[in-house]
């Protein structure tokens, strides 16, 4: 099916990758107009990152897969989760809520190296571990094509360095990005731990 090249925006402090949830609670008046229309049209919206009243270039569109609550009002929880990314091209003001003209945008391809994901796996496995106390459970059987997506989504990345990976054009160049990302973070959280092992040895503890 081809995709629309005219899609409802959704500007936000948020960057959304393709295949990773988003639960949004939607409150705005335009906005209850806008996810009423994608809902019952089967719509996809674009979700572009919004920051001192300037607009992302690229961005991703979102379905929305579940309506979780609907209150007296009109407004809305929902979860929304990425498909495809984009770019936009023209930004369009004749609705209540903000459109664009948009051009889709697909991957080079190039392989993936095996080598490179399991040693991408295990690094973010130690993080993951350190982060949230447990393994990442989507580890086995789901890498594939959007396992840097899947990722980041998990990581405390701030917006900027999100937005450069959904811009990136290939898988290979998003896991080494990712890579480097969590070689850099590792130790600063295993550090984290050995602050809090030895402030509990002392009778201490850290915020």
């Amino acid at each position: 099916m081809t995709k629309p090249d005219r899609i409802p925006l959704f500007p936000l402090e948020v960057v959304l990758l393709p295949s990773t949830p988003l639960p949004l609670h939607i409150f705005e008046p335009r906005y209850k107009i806008m996810i009423r229309r994608c809902i019952e049209e089967h719509v996809e919206f674009g979700m572009v990152l919004a920051s001192d009243r300037n607009l992302a270039s690229t961005g991703c569109t979102a379905e929305v897969t579940r309506t979780i609550r609907e209150y007296p009002d009109g407004r809305m929880d929902v979860l929304a989760e990425g498909r495809s990314v984009f770019r936009l091209t023209k930004l369009l003001q004749e609705r209540e809520y903000h459109e664009g003209q948009v051009e889709y945008l697909t991957d080079t391809v190039e392989p993936c190296d095996a080598e490179q994901e399991a040693q991408l796996i295990a690094i973010f496995g130690q993080c993951h571990v350190l982060l949230f106390g447990h393994w990442w459970s989507e580890a086995e059987g789901r890498a594939g094509e959007t396992i840097a997506y899947r990722m980041a989504a998990r990581l405390p990345m701030d917006l900027l360095e999100k937005q450069a990976l959904l811009e990136m054009r290939a898988e290979p160049a998003r896991r080494a990005f990712l890579y480097a990302w969590l070689g850099k973070l590792l130790p600063v959280l295993l550090g984290k731990q050995r602050a809090r092992q030895r402030a509990g040895g002392n009778g201490y503890r850290l915020n």
